[in-house]
């Protein structure tokens, strides 16, 4: 069972900056995740929320609920937020931290992750194909 976070502004997909991220909505993403799932064999829960309390809480809480891995996409949180660096350290699932645009070749603030180190990996560009090539990876762990 994989829990696909996404963090701040992705709830703005196919109207935000649909030149870097698709025209594709939030909605459409999480239906796609779900149908990965199933030709993987896995469930799929996906949240969305703007608030770093609220994915510390569910970071926190996937263990306890069954899930067997986590695919993130932290957003701007990637690069500044300790606290949800702490909460992917401080559990034991394999978490994969995805980014659709590719941002290294983005500004320069967005060059750096804090959270990538505490992951089991990092895709970035390669759009929505990240989130599947994540949920395949961890269809390998177990």
């Amino acid at each position: 069972m994989f829990l696909i976070l996404n963090g701040p502004n992705l709830n703005l997909l196919g109207k935000r900056e649909p030149g870097i991220y698709g025209s594709g909505t939030l909605e459409d993403l999480e239906r796609q995740c779900e149908e990965w799932g199933a030709e993987l064999g896995k469930s799929v829960t996906c949240h969305q929320s703007n608030f770093e309390g609220q994915l510390l809480e569910w970071l926190q809480q996937a263990g306890g609920q069954g899930f067997t891995g986590i695919v993130m996409n932290p957003g701007a949180l990637t690069h500044y937020s300790y606290a949800l660096r702490d909460a992917v350290a401080g559990q034991n699932l394999p978490v994969v931290e995805v980014h659709l645009s590719n941002v290294d070749a983005r500004e320069e603030f967005r060059h750096r992750s804090v959270t990538a180190a505490v992951c089991r990996g990092k895709i970035s560009g390669l759009g929505w194909a990240g989130y599947r090539f994540a949920m395949e990876y961890l269809s390998e762990l177990g």
